[in-house]
């Protein structure tokens, strides 16, 4: 990478894993607004679905989640029942029967409510949503629980891919950010998943953690390529003391810095692609046969708040707390602390505590930007076909004499160069970003 880009790199700037992002969402769009959007979904397409379970048994240092340690079942339980009270309160706000191609457990631990509590979940959505044949089950765990009983538990719910908290591989890096997990744990949960039946595969790694290097991340990638995951998610760390009070424990003089960030970064996709894996975006990896490199061939790759996927549908419904829904017109988020979240459902009303409604420009803004980040181009005629972007351009026009981007006409598309710093491409149309861009992580 060189010296321009890294000057680039150091840039705070969203993932751009939805547009507007969670920072533009306001109380003035709540509750009211979730139920017209619900009413006037088109019942003809089927939608996707997010539940999340914000408990772990152990809290990471680490983690920027909405997550929080589960000191009591009792506590558990009575959140499961309040995310199956808001199915229903959900469903009684539609005008008939919606169809869910897509399911998605995050967390949090979601099998910390038990293989009864995810069975009785379940339960609760066939009874107010109908399940498409061979829709999409997927779920995220932590494999240091993953045993055969609950492995034998989720492929009988139909779940048919797993996503994998891995992290890193090296101890003394999950000493660091306290997450002690052997790799003979890591090793055994996909063993137990695919003599399950599971088969569909996914880790979750992350760097820019402390005492993280370039050598012990090829080393992570060398143990993590021998499992033959089908796709892997690599995230750069986000150090947010301020806003996440079990980060303060994470010694900063430990942390690498920008540069050892951005070496990271490439030693990670050099590894991967070496493997055979393809680079899907700016942070995904998969086999040339999985769905996400499919899609990216067919020009069909999206992005949503998990990240890239191949799940083209426009309506997400997001159930508990801190879930976040996406509507043709708007996002709405649920209140975010759990127990509040609890005492709201429990006393009949919806958890949408914020979010944000969608014009016109505000649309044609997230598809320029979810284009740019999927393909590394936007063809401003389609994805913006109403909009002035004068200024939008004269924003690119550095970048273009960096050689990071060229504009030909109404075609914006990064360079091969400009690839790996596009999250600042796409923040050239995104007017919030320019007042706010201290909340962000850095661009690498």
């Amino acid at each position: 990478m060189n010296d321009i880009v890294r000057q680039y790199a150091r840039l705070q700037v969203p993932r751009y894993t939805s547009y507007p992002t969670a920072a533009e969402f306001t109380p003035a769009v709540g509750c009211v607004d979730q139920r017209r959007w619900l009413r006037d979904l088109d019942m003809a397409e089927a939608v996707s679905v997010y539940l999340h379970v914000p408990y772990c048994r152990e809290l990471c240092l680490y983690c920027g989640c909405n997550a929080k340690k589960a000191l009591r079942e009792n506590v558990v339980r009575a959140y499961r029942a309040a995310v199956e009270r808001e199915i229903a309160l959900v469903s009684d706000s539609l005008t008939t029967s919606v169809h869910i191609a897509r399911l998605h457990w995050g967390g949090g631990t979601p099998s910390i409510l038990g293989a009864d509590g995810l069975a009785s979940v379940m339960t609760v959505l066939r009874r107010h949503f109908i399940l498409q044949p061979g829709f999409e089950h997927a779920i995220e765990l932590d494999p240091r629980y993953v045993t055969s009983l609950l492995a034998d538990s989720l492929n009988e719910l139909g779940v048919n891919r797993v996503s994998l908290g891995v992290q890193d591989v090296n101890p003394w890096v999950q000493a660091a950010i306290g997450r002690w997990q052997p790799m003979q744990d890591v090793a055994a949960a996909v063993l137990r998943l695919r003599a399950a039946g599971i088969g569909n595969l996914n880790f979750d790694l992350i760097y820019g953690l402390p005492l993280q290097t370039v050598a012990t991340l090829r080393k992570t990638c060398e143990i993590v390529a021998m499992l033959s995951p089908d796709r892997i998610a690599c995230y750069g760390y986000a150090h947010m003391p301020r806003l996440k009070a079990n980060q303060r424990s994470i010694d900063e003089r430990m942390l690498p810095g920008v540069e050892e960030r951005i070496d990271q970064a490439e030693a990670i996709a050099e590894n991967f692609q070496r493997h055979g894996f393809l680079k899907i975006g700016i942070d995904h990896f998969a086999k040339p046969g999985d769905a996400l490199a499919r899609a990216v061939a067919s020009g069909k790759l999206h992005r949503n708040f998990q990240g890239y996927t191949d799940d083209s549908r426009e309506t997400l419904i997001g159930f508990g707390a801190s879930s976040i829904s996406r509507f043709r017109d708007g996002y709405v988020q649920n209140i975010s602390d759990a127990p509040s979240y609890v005492r709201a459902i429990a006393d009949g009303r919806l958890a949408a505590a914020r979010g944000c409604r969608l014009d016109v420009a505000e649309k044609q803004r997230a598809n320029t930007i979810e284009s740019l980040m999927c393909a590394f181009r936007a063809d401003l005629d389609i994805t913006a076909p109403n909009m002035d972007v004068a200024e939008e351009l004269a924003l690119l026009r550095p970048l273009v004499e960096d050689g990071l981007v060229r504009i030909e006409g109404r075609v914006v598309t990064a360079t091969d160069t400009g690839r790996c710093v596009v999250r600042v491409i796409a923040a050239a149309f995104d007017p919030h970003r320019r007042a706010n861009a201290a909340h962000f992580s850095k661009a690498v």
